[in-house]
């Protein structure tokens, strides 16, 4: 069950019992990473649970926050169905690159399939932030290039600690 507000003709947020949620205990992890999570194919805010629990059985990461959950209009390919977006605040010991492929491969388990850029997916998993870092490579950069000009990305972002 989700608690929904209509922001205004485009953007609506749901709230539920693992989306606004927070962690009481301290996590032995060294580095906070911020991750953004979105998808539009399928039961997205289903899968978003599947993840939840998922990460909160991982030993490798602890999962400390989750935001709202927003629904908001595709960017870039717009003939596709709303995303719905989220933010989930974890603490990891991995490195950039490792926690990378942590994630690319936590994509591929829930069905990712890229077939090209902007592309309908099932799940989304975008590192926003990494501690304070700054990474500038091939096949990664943190901050992610655009976060501060997408709603997707700033809506949640205010329901989190960072």
């Amino acid at each position: 069950m989700y608690l929904k507000c209509k922001l205004n003709e485009s953007l609506t947020t749901f709230k539920g019992l693992h989306f606004g949620y927070k962690a009481k205990r301290k996590t032995l992890h060294r580095y906070r990473v911020v991750v953004g999570i979105g998808g539009n194919v399928g039961d997205v805010r289903r899968r978003f649970e599947h993840l939840f629990m998922a990460l909160k059985k991982d030993k490798s990461v602890e999962l400390l926050q989750t935001s709202l959950i927003l629904k908001n209009p595709p960017f870039g390919f717009v003939d596709q169905d709303d995303f719905f977006n989220s933010i989930i605040v974890l603490q990891v010991s991995m490195q950039p690159l490792s926690f990378l492929n942590y994630l690319m491969r936590l994509e591929k388990k829930f069905s990712r399939l890229r077939s090209f850029e902007n592309a309908p997916r099932t799940l989304d998993l975008d590192i926003i932030f990494f501690d304070k870092r700054v990474v500038n490579k091939p096949k990664l950069q943190i901050p992610h290039a655009k976060w501060f000009e997408r709603d997707s990305v700033i809506i949640p972002l205010s329901e989190v600690e960072i």
